[in-house]
């Protein structure tokens, strides 16, 4: 009789312990589910709460394409006759809800001080302080086939027959319009990461001063050029790509001192191609998908993979000069990889995109956190570097740049470092340790990708590490501040990094704000005389017409009475070409291609009497449709009459003719 009560008693122990069991289970799960969900202060938010406002936008950028010095070769010579392919500047704009970030990359030489300077005036005019010198980065692409102009200190004046207004404001009304379209089309996005080697589409072209490096430096990399290829994808909540940024280092200059066609060289071509394949029927510089390709440190890297030959044996240059036996430095000329400039562009470029879209497809790494911008102006006479003696000319205007600009920006744990030149591979690496060091000293940054964007807001030459200095080859001879330039500059971006790192960048000083010169800017290149036709001609006729049946993969050549391109004014979103394809359906005309395709070439030859003619290629694709085609040529003319110069408008066609497959 004794045990059913034990029974009862043991039943409710174990009721009792499974309760508590079961309670036990609750707050241990509630706790674990906290503990994962816990962020602390200074976590990322999620990224399914805090998507960034994104905002991409492109504008064409092109300057006069005559006459005019291209910028790069320092070659006065070198002067602008043609359109190979059209300028653009895109923008990018990225705002986390508390602070907004503007990079820019545009198809030019590189940015001036006077060039970021009206920029700033314009968004200052339009946007008030939404846009300022320390949250927008301009960088160029490094293109040498740009028109020059656009500077306000004394070497390049002499070096692009002055300080021209028509260089320089297609230059500012483009960037400030690929940033108006980015401002307009801003709405909430997502940004992911990606990084890859891209293997021989690049050269050092000083291996000497790259080999006076300290040798346990040199050991810890594999090559002596930087080969990685960053690129952030940028997409609408969705999933939509909306563009993509890209920063490799490799000279452009693809296109050698002998073009003389405006060109965005091997990145524009990058540009193009990404482009052209994301907004899919639309022609070059329309669409909604903006694919930015920017420079890095590409001081001593160069596209010309065949290396230096002298032009008139065959054989390789002096190794330690870059000099031939016979001629001289100026008989040495780099080569590759095709068979001419546009050739080597074009596999350059090709090379650039076709490993950016690779990354671009499998980029999954999200980029997430807050955003900073960080920026000083140094005045580099007062580090403890100086200008060296053949640097001092102060007539009419200094010679070079004394204020410098020093910015970083980060995205999350991405950090963008404007350069204010061409760092060479080795400083390049130095610096991008240093930035790295500083931001991830206080816990705040992790698995920090630091990328520099080269040519960036102001251009002050070369900067070389100490050691490429005392070599003085072409890098180390242009580096302006000296041998201790580097040293400068890792010490004011160390600061502007911890800075940031610190959540201290108000507390950074400005530094004195750079001069806007008004007076003493002189330019030296007359205005276009007035254009004549020959006798029984006009504007627009045909000289050379066209055959009237091509193959795919032929050029089509026609030539045109002309006009002088500089009396056409401010050029862009216009051309001066184009291809058009006959619609049976439609019993229309319909445009496949203007002077921003690749696939043309607007040649422009100034004759004798003020008589010039216009020439236009159509390469055309192997893709092309068969059909019947024609091509036409605008543009304007100046005539005086009486005491009055008028310019006014014409064009002119080719004859209709077919295109057909590889026979007849």
């Amino acid at each position: 009789m004794a045990s059913p009560p034990r029974c009862r008693r043991v039943s409710a122990c174990e009721a009792t312990l499974a309760v508590l069991f079961v309670v036990a289970v609750l707050v241990n799960v509630t706790l674990i589910s906290l503990m994962a969900t816990w962020k602390t202060p200074t976590d990322p938010p999620s990224p399914q709460d805090n998507p960034y406002l994104i905002g991409v936008g492109r504008a064409d950028c092109t300057g006069p394409p005559a006459e005019i010095p291209l910028m790069g070769y320092a070659n006065p010579e070198q002067t602008a006759a043609g359109i190979h392919t059209r300028l653009y500047s895109r923008a990018f704009i990225i705002d986390d809800g508390r602070r907004r970030v503007v990079f820019v990359t545009a198809d030019v030489g590189m940015i001036s001080q006077r060039l970021r300077l009206e920029v700033l005036r314009a968004l200052q005019v339009k946007y008030g302080d939404l846009y300022r010198q320390e949250n927008l980065v301009l960088s160029g692409t490094h293109t040498h086939c740009g028109p020059a102009g656009y500077f306000q200190y004394t070497l390049f004046m002499v070096t692009s027959k002055g300080f021209m207004k028509a260089s320089i404001k297609p230059l500012v009304n483009g960037i400030v319009k690929s940033i108006d379209i980015a401002h307009r089309n801003v709405k909430p996005g997502r940004i992911y990461r990606s990084r890859g080697a891209l293997e021989h589409s690049s050269l050092n072209r000083s291996p000497h001063s790259y080999l006076n490096n300290p040798k346990e430096e040199r050991d810890r990399y594999q090559w002596n050029t930087d080969k990685q290829v960053l690129v952030l994808k940028f997409t609408d909540l969705d999933g939509d790509g909306i563009g993509m940024l890209s920063w490799f280092a490799v000279h452009a200059v693809s296109m050698n001192y002998t073009n003389r066609m405006v060109s965005s060289d091997n990145m524009g071509y990058a540009s193009y191609l990404m482009e052209q394949e994301k907004n899919r029927g639309q022609l070059p510089g329309q669409g909604g998908f903006v694919a930015g390709f920017s420079s890095s440190n590409l001081g001593d890297v160069s596209p010309n993979t065949g290396g230096p030959r002298c032009m008139n044996t065959g054989l390789p240059c002096d190794y330690l000069n870059s000099s031939c036996p016979i001629g001289g430095t100026k008989m040495c000329k780099a080569f590759g990889p095709g068979d001419d400039m546009f050739d080597s562009t074009r596999i350059i470029g090709h090379s650039v995109y076709r490993k950016a879209k690779e990354l671009y497809a499998m980029a999954g790494e999200e980029v997430v956190g807050s955003l900073q911008a960080a920026h000083q102006w140094v005045n580099m006479t007062d580090v403890t570097v100086q200008i060296n003696d053949t640097h001092t000319m102060n007539w009419p205007l200094p010679w070079h740049p004394q204020i410098v600009d020093v910015q970083i920006i980060t995205i999350g744990s991405v950090a963008v470092v404007a350069v204010p030149g061409e760092m060479t591979t080795m400083s390049g690496r130095r610096l991008r340790e240093a930035v790295k060091q500083e931001l991830e000293s206080e816990g705040a940054f992790k698995d920090t990708e630091v990328v520099l964007a080269g040519l960036s807001n102001i251009y002050t030459h070369y900067i070389t590490t100490y050691e490429e200095y005392q070599v003085q080859r072409y890098e180390g001879a242009s580096t302006i501040y000296g041998p201790h330039t580097l040293s400068a500059y890792l010490q004011k971006y160390r600061g502007l990094a911890r800075a940031i790192a610190q959540d201290k960048v108000s507390e950074l000083p400005l530094g004195p704000p750079p001069p806007f010169f008004e007076k003493n800017l002189f330019n030296l290149l007359p205005a276009p005389s007035v254009d004549r036709a020959p006798d029984n001609s006009s504007f627009g006729d045909v000289l050379q017409q066209v055959y009237p049946i091509y193959r795919q993969g032929e050029v089509v050549s026609v030539t045109f009475v002309a006009g002088n391109p500089r009396n056409s004014g401010d050029i862009r979103e216009k051309t001066f070409v184009t291809v058009e394809i006959y619609d049976n359906t439609t019993d229309s005309w319909e445009i496949v291609h203007t002077d921003a395709s690749w696939e043309t070439r607007f040649h422009w030859l100034k004759g004798s009497n003020q008589q010039s003619n216009a020439t236009i290629e159509w390469h055309i694709p192997f893709t092309a449709p068969w059909g019947s085609y024609r091509i036409k040529h605008l543009g304007h003319y100046k005539q005086r009459v009486g005491w009055q110069t008028l310019v006014s408008p014409y064009e002119g066609m080719s004859d209709v003719f077919r295109v057909t497959g590889s026979s007849y």
